[in-house]
């Protein structure tokens, strides 16, 4: 496990990230948030984190509520802090910590080696150098300074950056503009907005959705094909969809999750599409005139073989949930204006 998921998290420590969040997950039935092991042995001490380690919110009172770890709300307290962890995102080592103090449980030294972590970072970043207002060059941004065109494009950029490459059979993509009378843009997926964005997010200064972005470049038709993401029998709108596909010069199908089907507390339990989306897919792709270009919007894994091994489906994009431009990232990457990641 050390090997498959810590290098990610190895490689953002060793890169100067100030803080790491240990999460609500037990490992070999130890609470993340209160394993010494991987805190002050991996992080701080094998990885050298210079700055501070935080729970994820509430995670340490799930330790004892809902885990039942320890005996009393002081053991919890004293046994995460012991391990490394500086910060509770909530409200239980501020409630509990001084009565595990008190009662012998942690120690005061290493109370202060936590809030000496966390104090570090604050005065790395200059919170105790006066008037925050009078700082260059960070002093007086506001929210004037959220939606630039520089950070638009930023959004932009970093959608393009994320959408991986699965297939391109006889180099379908890029396709030509110039060659495209109508681009027929199908799948639940295709004119998703809030869903791009994911959960745990901030306010977007505007959507562009792949249909906004697409019909930006070129004419397009777009058919739904499926009422919602979960795509039931009865949700199923395959005769728009195929009229659409036969007519037009190529395809876009748009398809994967959203926070219906994937999200915290909510599992997928199989890798296969939602609903009929793979019924939509194979019947569209097998009356389309054009290439066929399959975008995939999830945040989770899907199993594509089947797509892969589809010789009527031309190409296959991975988007993840691309942010609040992603529309405009997919259409830059199926037109050629950007090379996507392979």
């Amino acid at each position: 496990m050390a090997d498959t998921f810590q290098p990610p998290f190895k490689s953002c420590v060793s890169n100067g990230v100030a803080c790491a969040m240990c999460s609500y997950n037990q490992v070999n039935g130890v609470p993340s948030c209160a394993d010494a092991g991987l805190l002050a042995g991996v992080i701080r001490g094998d990885w050298k984190l210079n700055g501070y380690i935080v729970s994820d919110c509430d995670s340490v009172d799930v330790i004892y509520h809902q885990q039942k770890y320890t005996a009393t709300p002081e053991d919890a307290a004293a046994i995460t802090i012991q391990a490394g962890l500086d910060l509770d995102c909530g409200s239980f080592l501020p409630s509990h910590t001084l009565a595990a103090v008190q009662g012998g449980k942690v120690t005061e030294a290493e109370v202060d080696n936590a809030i000496t972590n966390s104090f570090v970072v604050l005065m790395r970043l200059g919170f105790f150098d006066g008037d925050p207002r009078n700082l260059a060059p960070y002093g007086n941004l506001g929210p004037k300074d959220v939606c630039t065109p520089e950070n638009q494009e930023l959004a932009r950029d970093a959608a393009r950056q994320g959408i991986v490459l699965l297939k391109n059979f006889d180099d379908a993509l890029p396709l030509n503009p110039s060659a495209i009378n109508s681009l027929a843009v199908i799948g639940p997926n295709a004119n998703a907005t809030r869903t791009m964005i994911g959960n745990y997010e901030g306010v977007p200064c505007n959507y562009t959705s792949p249909l906004q972005g697409l019909s930006a470049v070129v004419t397009t038709i777009y058919e739904p094909g499926c009422a919602t993401i979960k795509c039931s029998p009865n949700d199923l709108r395959l005769d728009g969809a195929k009229i659409a596909a036969a007519r037009a010069d190529a395809t876009v199908l748009v398809v994967g999750g959203d926070l219906s089907v994937e999200a915290e507390g909510l599992d997928r339990v199989d890798l296969l599409y939602p609903g009929e989306q793979g019924t939509l897919i194979n019947e569209v792709a097998k009356v389309a005139k054009g290439p066929v270009i399959l975008v995939i919007m999830s945040g989770g894994p899907f199993q594509i073989k089947q797509d892969k091994d589809n010789l009527n489906i031309s190409s296959i994009l991975w988007a993840g949930y691309p942010g609040e431009a992603g529309g405009a990232a997919l259409a830059d990457i199926i037109f050629g204006r950007y090379n996507p990641s392979k």
